[in-house]
């Protein structure tokens, strides 16, 4: 048995990923990694004890080239013997459809076809020809932008109540070109793959070579990194969803979280349950960040007793003394007064009066009033009305002022006392009424808080 054939064979077998009877239905593109996966499955049907089948779809993006592609799959097959679905979806009107982008419609359409073939096959299990390199690519891009996961791409996940499993990723891309001129494999080149509009081409072509320099065993490393963060990520999440249980009540379209028991349970965990949470509530449809889970973790730990922060897709995350709310506000419940929890880069709107966004680069827009924050301000700043008791240490003054007081001395009109923004750290310090006045806090940047009006 060749290296390649054997490295593949000990990975599928201590994964656990095909048993003896599974029907495979492997996703062929025609291009080199699905063709090698397709012979290499086809190959190996005894020794396996499997049933091999290949389905192929066309997405119509790049006209008679791709259709060429559905008919050079289709005659392989029929030269191999090999049991062949083949079909012609157009993802460019699936997007305009979906309001996706192409990438994500081609992706859309193409699982969705892949499970019709499959259910029409009775297959129940899809192979596809992920690889170590992708897995690179993947692992790097997910720390370059910030997710909430770094565990690359598994090597089985589900698919509805059937499998995707991928085989080759513990081969790189070097050694499948070399398995298919060992079998004299033809194969069709996508000449999208070398377009650098794409930012897994940009990693493709220039990360992964350099880091295979440094290290030929780097893709093995991150492959290995990925499997064990994917196992450290299901026994996380499995113990915060225990810790979770009892303090939380789940409804069709929000979720209510004790808080008091909720900050005592270990950070790690207390990632986990708000991602698990969100994950809920968007039923992994809507994306949402690191970023976002951080924003969620700052509300429930701040010692502030209410607070609110506007989440993608019209979700509210709303603290309320002992309890957090999950939901999905109304319109006009979104035209509240707060309060609003802002970090670096975000906007909210304030009672359709204005906008306030804070920026690191020091440079307000004409027109706007700004507030330079301090290196050291305590974030996420708060955006809210008036609070009994509130006060204001104004610059050129001794001690602090009420507010209401301040109202009253700068002829503020009644009617628009209970709707003036007030401005305060996390600690609840104010720092400034926009419009009225500031107070000694305010600093020397670099972060800028910038209220814009109507």
């Amino acid at each position: 048995m060749h290296l390649f054939e054997e490295t593949v064979k000990k990975f599928i077998s201590k994964r656990k990923m095909i048993e003896r009877g599974d029907f495979i239905a492997v996703a062929v593109s025609g291009g080199a990694d699905s063709m090698a996966l397709l012979h290499f499955l086809a190959e190996n049907q005894s020794s396996l004890g499997i049933s091999v089948s290949a389905i192929h779809i066309d997405h119509m993006l790049r006209g008679k080239e791709s259709y060429e592609d559905l008919l050079f799959v289709q005659s392989f097959c029929q030269k191999h013997s090999i049991s062949f679905s083949g079909g012609q979806v157009d993802a460019g009107k699936a997007a305009a459809y979906l309001k996706m982008g192409i990438q994500e419609a081609a992706r859309h359409v193409r699982y969705t076809f892949l499970k019709e073939e499959m259910d029409k096959l009775g297959a129940n299990k899809l192979a596809t020809a992920h690889h170590a390199d992708d897995q690179m690519e993947t692992v790097l891009m997910q720390l370059a932008r910030g997710g909430h996961t770094h565990t690359g791409i598994p090597f089985i996940r589900p698919l509805a109540e059937k499998w995707i499993i991928r085989p080759f990723l513990s081969v790189t891309k070097e050694e499948i070109l070399t398995y298919c001129r060992n079998h004299d494999l033809s194969y069709r080149e996508d000449p999208s793959n070398k377009k650098p509009d794409y930012t897994r081409n940009r990693f493709r072509h220039s990360i992964l070579p350099f880091l295979k320099k440094e290290n030929p065993k780097a893709p093995a490393h991150i492959q290995r990194f990925a499997e064990e963060r994917q196992e450290d990520e299901a026994f996380l999440k499995n113990l915060a969803q225990e810790e979770i249980q009892k303090i939380t009540t789940w409804k069709q379209s929000e979720v209510t979280l004790e808080t008091d028991p909720f900050v005592k349970v270990p950070i790690p965990l207390q990632r986990r349950a708000i991602h698990l949470i969100l994950n809920y509530l968007y039923h992994g449809k809507t994306a949402f960040s690191f970023l976002h889970i951080q924003q969620t973790l700052q509300l429930l730990q701040s010692p502030a007793p209410s607070g609110k922060l506007n989440l993608p897709s019209g979700l509210s995350v709303i603290k309320i003394g002992d309890h957090c709310l999950f939901t999905y506000e109304t319109n006009s419940e979104k035209q509240s007064s707060g309060p609003f929890f802002l970090l670096e880069g975000d906007r909210v709107d304030w009672q359709g009066k204005g906008t306030f966004t804070i920026s690191a680069h020091g440079e307000s827009p004409a027109g706007a009033e700004c507030f330079y924050l301090k290196r050291d301000a305590r974030l996420p700043i708060c955006i809210r009305t008036l609070q009994e008791g509130d006060r204001i240490q104004l610059k050129g003054m001794v001690g602090s002022k009420k507010i209401a007081r301040l109202f009253i001395d700068e002829k503020v009109p009644l009617a628009y006392r209970s709707t003036m923004p007030i401005v305060t750290d996390a600690e609840g310090t104010v720092l400034w009424v926009p419009g009225i006045r500031k107070s000694v806090h305010e600093g020397g940047g670099p972060m800028l808080l910038i209220y814009e009006k109507e």
